[in-house]
């Protein structure tokens, strides 16, 4: 607790002492009985939860119902340059394995091509995510879209545990995306392999006056419900910064969507563990663990991945996917900074609120 105080500093009271404004008491909240509770008697066959088991029982993280994923697609989502470049290593994909080995990680989530060059290497050696879209930079002007880049088959084949897709859930797009993921998901399950659905906001409307919405506790707790729908078993969404999407789309006589105005005064605060229990609120109340992205690298790493982590278990969450802040440094500091998000959710102290 003492590094995770020096790491919060000023915000440390406020995070560590918050009661969150809806009750625990409603949620599925992790704990090494949590498959059990939540997916032993759901649809999923007995393959999808071996594979889901394995997940929740690897690495450091391994039988607390929590998860530490190291994920590696951005040298597509953020081109291999622009990710890279800061550590050279990395374009190698047996680097990027190892890293989430000696970081004690759960799971690495990597491309096809990554996972499917090293797979008689490792695939027995740490549970596998094989992300099946990705969003291509080289179309001039930059076009953003998910497309598939494989098949669920072949990502059975190289021995994966679970498939990962991106939903940009707004955009023009997303009615494809939507069908297209939601059978990808299908036939993974019939395969045997559990599921983890990238659910992110992308429309340029939801910026208004000035404000980006893309992060909002009620925007993204609808994309967090749109993806349990399609039965992702896990969620990835970037921790909730605000809200008011709902209110500020429909100002000025616009019409979009529906809300209630309980969302903002019965079920949230503009406190950061509110929002983010939200978001859990939104993924079957927890049954569908919620893990939030660790965001782009800066110059707090430690301390906003801390943060983060320290709010997301709070909040009922499940633990954090964390990449750039990892590998754009040397091998022994990413692993450094994994062990320092694993330790938020291995701390008693560190409470539900």
């Amino acid at each position: 607790m003492t590094k995770t105080t020096d790491y919060l500093g000023a915000e440390a009271a406020n995070l560590l002492e918050h009661e969150a404004i809806i009750s625990s008491d409603i949620l599925q909240l992790p704990g090494s009985d949590f498959l059990d509770r939540t997916w032993k008697n759901s649809d999923r066959n007995p393959q999808t939860l071996r594979n889901l088991a394995s997940l929740y029982g690897h690495g450091r993280l391994g039988g607390t119902g929590y998860l530490s994923i190291l994920p590696v697609d951005q040298g597509i989502e953020h081109s291999a340059g622009a990710s890279f470049t800061p550590n050279p290593a990395y374009y190698d994909p047996a680097k990027i394995v190892e890293l989430a080995i000696e970081g004690g990680c759960n799971a690495v989530a990597s491309t096809y091509g990554v996972l499917g060059s090293v797979a008689r290497d490792y695939a027995h050696k740490i549970p596998f995510i094989v992300k099946i879209n990705h969003n291509e930079l080289l179309t001039s002007p930059n076009n953003f879209d998910q497309i598939m880049f494989g098949s669920i088959e072949e990502a059975w084949n190289l021995g994966a545990a679970a498939v990962g897709a991106t939903i940009y859930y707004g955009s023009e797009e997303s009615g494809r995306q939507i069908q297209e993921v939601a059978h990808a998901f299908a036939l993974a399950h019939e395969l045997g392999m559990a599921t983890v659905l990238w659910c992110y906001l992308r429309n340029s409307d939801f910026k208004v006056d000035g404000s980006d919405y893309h992060a909002s506790a009620d925007l993204t707790g609808q994309a967090n419900h749109l993806g349990v729908t399609i039965e992702a078993d896990i969620i990835k969404q970037k921790q909730a910064t605000n809200n008011g999407g709902y209110i500020a789309m429909n100002e000025g006589g616009s019409s979009f969507g529906k809300f209630h105005k309980g969302m903002y005064s019965d079920l949230c605060t503009d406190h950061p563990i509110d929002l983010c229990r939200y978001q859990v609120l939104n993924c079957y109340s927890g049954r569908a663990g919620l893990i939030n992205s660790g965001g782009a690298s800066g110059d707090d790493d430690f301390g906003q991945a801390v943060r983060t982590a320290v709010i997301n278990k709070r909040a009922g969450g499940t633990g954090l996917i964390s990449g750039r802040k990892a590998f754009q440094r040397p091998m022994a500091e990413g692993v450094q900074l994994l062990n320092a998000i694993q330790d938020v959710y291995l701390d008693d102290a560190i409470t539900i609120a």
